[in-house]
């Protein structure tokens, strides 16, 4: 593992988190970790499963945990869950000790990249794209909080890495 501070991807799910930063991380050296791939790793059951048997409440507590552990470490480019700025500790934990940047996209794009994955508890049944829009409404001004924001509508995750890796290089930044 690398000392560099951690990279940490935050946004509304299928921004894109997952796939820039697994790029990113393999350009940079650094480890990838997908916060909801650890979480379901860690307890043996699919996101899902934890909302329907624990629900949203458990999920966000196991969410919470993982954010202080790698909120202690280095070297990580952590792809967040959608839901992560819910609580306004977990940025603010993750922007002391790393960058912290916000993927954002438009709820049409959204909906093309998540329509069929049924890995989404939060979108299941009824309409995807009034979900999607309600669900991005009422997060849309913590996800405006993070200074450091990425547009990916129409790019692909490699473009959006060079969209972050570009703004580490600016001016100012090491």
């Amino acid at each position: 593992m690398s000392n560099h501070p951690n990279l940490v991807l935050v946004g509304f799910m299928g921004t894109g988190k997952s796939s820039a930063g697994r790029i990113l991380a393999e350009r940079l050296g650094m480890t990838f970790l997908d916060m909801d791939d650890e979480i379901v790793r860690r307890e043996g059951r699919s996101i899902p499963d934890i909302f329907r048997d624990s629900g949203e409440p458990a999920f966000r507590a196991l969410e919470r945990a993982l954010v202080v552990e790698l909120a202690g470490q280095t070297g990580y480019v952590v792809s967040t869950g959608g839901g992560i700025v819910l609580n306004p500790d977990n940025v603010r934990d993750f922007a002391r000790t790393g960058r912290v940047f916000c993927l954002h996209a438009t709820p049409e794009a959204i909906l093309k990249r998540v329509e069929h994955d049924t890995n989404r508890p939060l979108l299941q049944g009824g309409d995807k794209l009034a979900r999607i829009s309600e669900l991005l409404a009422k997060r849309q001004a913590l996800y405006d909080a993070i200074p450091d924001r990425i547009d990916t509508d129409g790019h692909k995750p490699a473009d959006t890495a060079a969209a972050i890796l570009a703004r580490l290089a600016g001016p100012g930044r090491q």
